[in-house]
């Protein structure tokens, strides 16, 4: 705890980082040996924020999104390369380094509730990363990306908001929307806010979400379902732990874990070992 104490926090900027060279050839290695062994994958993390908002972020991690399916086959060719790789959460995430530089296989979010697909990788804009073309998630699964890191040490809210605003809301909202599912009182709480945040740019949200969720949220309130689960878990297990653990209410972050768990093919040993 205290060392995270002392890690200073980011601050938002338009300036790139001085990334050093080790670590550009490093990053331009990795997605020539993705787009060579043609696996399926969307560059994630401070490239895709600086694509859709122009802010920066220094970072010793590549974030790649990909299926869960194409996990072992991303492990091998790192690990022919000379990567170290471990399966480090068989929900979400592998990762693999070479020195002080990490890649991150990111297959959905740590509570379960999304999960990547192909349509992520369709979906995700032609860029170049260190002069190596690649795709670049799209903004709309960049915010979903983000709409459940909501944990007392790390909130992405800040995130959400300036992919919309750097965006002017230009967005497939229907295509977030069935990315959050049954879920969607989470993008209306990123949406509120955006509001706060930005009052002027408030258009940059279609009447029609408006509409939508708030007549959703207005159903709900007005008629409550006494069956309903408790959800805090997913927004933070840890906060919420009391609630599961002493009270006796819904653990839903581990009934989604263990579903989640059974599909993704891959052990939490070391798979490329």
């Amino acid at each position: 705890m205290a060392n995270d104490q002392q890690r200073p926090l980011p601050v938002s900027s338009s300036q790139p980082p001085p990334f050093p060279e080790e670590q550009r050839q490093l990053f331009r290695e990795v997605l020539e040996l993705f787009n060579r062994h043609c696996v399926p994958y969307a560059v994630s993390g401070a490239f895709a924020l600086q694509k859709h908002t122009g802010i920066w972020r220094d970072t010793k991690d590549l974030d790649l999104f990909l299926p869960a399916d194409d996990v072992p086959s991303a492990l091998r060719g790192l690990h022919d390369a000379g990567f170290q790789t471990e399966v480090c959460d068989p929900v979400w995430l592998a990762k693999a380094h070479r020195g002080e530089y990490f890649v991150d296989l990111i297959t959905g979010m740590s509570n379960a509730v999304i999960t990547v697909d192909r349509s992520w990788i369709s979906h995700a804009s032609l860029s170049e990363v260190f002069g190596v073309p690649t795709r670049v998630l799209a903004p709309e699964e960049l915010i979903a990306s983000k709409l459940f890191v909501t944990r007392r040490e790390r909130f992405d809210g800040a995130d959400i908001v300036h992919v919309i605003h750097g965006t002017r809301g230009n967005l497939d909202w229907s295509r977030i929307l069935a990315l959050a599912g049954k879920h969607w009182g989470v993008v209306l709480w990123a949406i509120v806010l955006f509001q706060y945040v930005y009052p002027a740019q408030a258009g940059y949200i279609p009447r029609a979400v408006w509409d939508d969720l708030l007549a959703r949220f207005r159903l709900e309130v007005e008629h409550p379902d006494p069956n309903a689960q408790f959800r805090g878990s997913l927004i933070d297990e840890n906060m919420f732990a009391i609630d599961a653990g002493e009270w006796g209410l819904d653990n839903l972050v581990k009934q989604f874990r263990l579903m989640r768990e059974k599909m993704i093919p891959i052990a939490r040993k070391d798979s490329a070992a």
